[in-house]
């Protein structure tokens, strides 16, 4: 596969860290809010799907405690040990996730076949948590929804549409930005997690023995006992630990700290009291497998736990909604994905981002699933594939981590990495075999966003590298058309990407029009990891000689860009600038298949055509009035 080269995967990881700067206990709340409201609606699915979902358990003492052994060492290992020790310390500039891993790996990591390896790797692992983020808002509403049953089987025809106006709500507030939504979830997160540890408690005190479960020995027990049907629980067992891998995608938002002391602190203590106390219920009330979670509260408090679970529901599709924002973000800055419309949201973190694209295509998605499925129960067995697909590809991802960067001990890095790669297994085999059930859904999307990812940034290497055949330095320019060409009144600006050489929109100016402007700026925009860039710092002129001036705009990830605004307060010996009197040149290129210069195929040559049209305009980006702007088109051939 063509992959981008190394020195554009480590890009991102040339500016200065950045990170969240408010208060840890604010943080802690706000992660609380955001992060955890995934795994932290794991109970109102999980324990259910073990006892009465495709391959239904017997509700006894055994299968009850060896469930919840799976569930408690399966937090401990994934949740604990995996992520929060070890994939958070791995940070790009504070962001996490597989792209942040690649970019870290590829500061570090030589060879080109390795190189390659990793970017399938990270590539996949993104695809895959763009399947978790649609299925997640999906499950988690109509699990909570559904809980009307319970209070009144007459409310089922009501639970589908609440749903979708539940989920179009979700969708429409995220504009407001990752920290206010956080701020605003925070509080009722804590109060869904008090609800948990109190009927658990509650439930825990009437059968104390169900404690015993953290004992690893009933877990090897269940195995033992029955090793089939046991591999087969161990997919639905899977669902209490969905959810991990947004710890590790929205640790940018928050900061590690806070995430790290929220789970240990908050989030892993309620969540195993609520299961400890499922099973206690269980154990006293078999019957009460067809929906544990709600039957543990008295019938008064039913009505109000369904609120709460909703809420928190809710709470819960926010953590992938706003990792898919950091994924797609980082995507882009590393050359895998267009120009997207990017909001910054806050101005104290970089990493929280509104990214309108991604938020109505989610949306799109999430209600094709629940109008689709229908039912929590039938999405189950399409949820965790992707998942565990992205987990096992962040096991790889570490091992080159702490063999070949952090350098561990050989034997602590293979005895920690193998361990992973066991759990992992184990949960990858137990479910293939939802595929077949709906486990499909997410792989497809998953392969198309490979597809799709894979392409531009192919794409864009073969741009690249055709462009770059006819590089010319700008002195070596300037000195072959001096005195040379006929220069015209006023003003040319001319964009482009790189700080160097001669861009193409210049060169086909004066290729057709055989003219020059009296002065001409070639202006390149870069945008700084601070919140905003000081007036007087704004723009570097350079002085080339002839009328030719190199500027380079400075912008933090707070403002907006405004190329006109900016060249009119420049006060340099380029002179006063008029912004009546000034043409903009943009240069597109369009790519034309070629027998003698074999690119892509052509059915991805028209692909990465209609990403390219799709991309945000630079017109638009930079606020080019559009009755000056000139656009100069070239073909290339590949």
């Amino acid at each position: 596969m063509n992959t981008a080269s190394p020195a554009a995967l480590a890009a991102s990881a040339a500016t200065p860290h950045h990170g969240p700067r408010d208060p840890l206990p604010l943080l802690m709340l706000g992660a609380i809010g955001v992060v955890y409201g995934d795994i932290g609606t794991s109970p109102l699915y999980a324990l259910k799907e073990s006892f009465v979902g495709p391959h239904p358990l017997s509700v006894d003492r055994l299968h009850v405690f060896g469930v919840l052994s799976l569930i408690f060492w399966s937090l401990m290992l994934i949740v604990t040990v995996k992520y929060v020790l070890v994939a958070m310390r791995a940070d790009n500039k504070g962001e996490g996730g597989s792209f942040a891993l690649l970019a870290l790996l590829s500061r570090h990591v030589a060879g080109r076949r390795t190189t390659a390896v990793l970017v399938t790797l990270g590539v996949l692992a993104a695809s895959l948590f763009y399947g978790d983020a649609m299925l997640t808002p999906a499950i988690s509403v109509l699990s909570a929804v559904e809980g009307l049953t319970i209070v009144n089987p007459a409310l089922e025809a009501l639970v589908l549409p609440i749903a979708v106006v539940i989920l179009i709500g979700l969708f429409l507030i995220q504009s407001r930005g990752t920290a206010k939504v956080g701020a605003l979830f925070g509080p009722v997160v804590l109060v869904y997690f008090a609800t948990l540890a109190t009927l658990g408690i509650v439930n825990i005190a009437a059968r104390p023995e169900i404690l015993g479960i953290l004992n690893p020995y009933h877990a090897a027990a269940f195995f033992a006992y029955d090793p089939r049907t046991a591999f087969l629980a161990m997919g639905s067992v899977f669902l209490a630990v969905t959810g991990a891998e947004t710890l590790y995608a929205d640790m940018g938002h928050f900061g590690r700290r806070a995430v790290a002391f929220s789970w240990l602190g908050v989030a892993y203590p309620c969540l195993m009291l609520n299961y400890m106390g499922q099973g206690a219920l269980l154990l006293a009330n078999p019957q009460a497998a067809e929906n544990p979670f709600y039957l543990m509260a008295p019938e008064w408090a039913r009505l109000p736990l369904v609120l709460i679970a909703t809420a928190a529901t809710i709470i819960a599709s926010q953590a992938v909604i706003s990792g898919a924002f950091s994924v797609t973000h980082q995507a882009v800055q590393l050359g895998f994905l267009p120009r997207f419309r990017t909001l910054q949201t806050s101005a104290k973190a970089a990493g929280q981002i509104y990214i309108p694209a991604v938020n109505w295509g989610l949306l799109a998605m999430v209600l094709v699933l629940v109008l689709g499925f229908r039912e929590s129960t039938r999405l189950a067995s399409a949820y965790g594939i992707s998942v565990i697909g992205t987990m096992i590809i962040t096991t790889m991802m570490l091992a080159f981590l702490v063999f070949r960067v952090w350098r561990w001990n050989k034997l602590l890095a293979g005895a920690t990495i193998a361990l992973f790669a066991l759990v992992d297994g184990i949960y990858f085999a137990s479910n293939i075999a939802k595929i077949p059930d709906g486990g499909w859904f997410p792989l497809a999307v998953a392969g198309v966003l490979f597809t799709l990812l894979t392409t531009w940034a192919t794409g864009r290497r073969i741009m690249r590298s055709a462009m770059a055949e006819g590089d010319l330095a700008l002195p070596q320019f300037i000195a072959s058309i001096a005195g040379s060409v006929h220069r015209v009144r006023n003003t040319a600006v001319y964009l482009s990407a790189s700080e160097v050489g001669v861009p193409s929109a210049l060169l086909h100016n004066l290729k057709h029009n055989q003219v020059l402007h009296a002065r001409v700026l070639i202006v390149t925009v870069k945008v700084e990891e601070v919140p905003q860039v000081a007036a007087a710092t704004r723009a570097v002129v350079q002085d080339e000689g002839e009328g030719f001036y190199r500027v380079i705009l400075r912008y933090g990830f707070m403002e907006d860009i405004d190329i006109p605004r900016d060249l009119a307060a420049l006060e340099t010996a380029c002179g006063p600038f008029d912004p009546m009197a000034t043409s903009y040149f943009l240069g597109r290129q369009k790519l034309i298949p070629s027998a003698d210069h074999p690119g892509m195929a052509r059915w991805r040559e028209g692909l990465f055509a209609w990403m390219s049209q799709s991309s945000e305009s630079a017109m638009e980006s930079f606020k080019l009035p559009t009755n000056r702007v000139v656009e100069l088109g070239s073909q290339l051939q590949i």
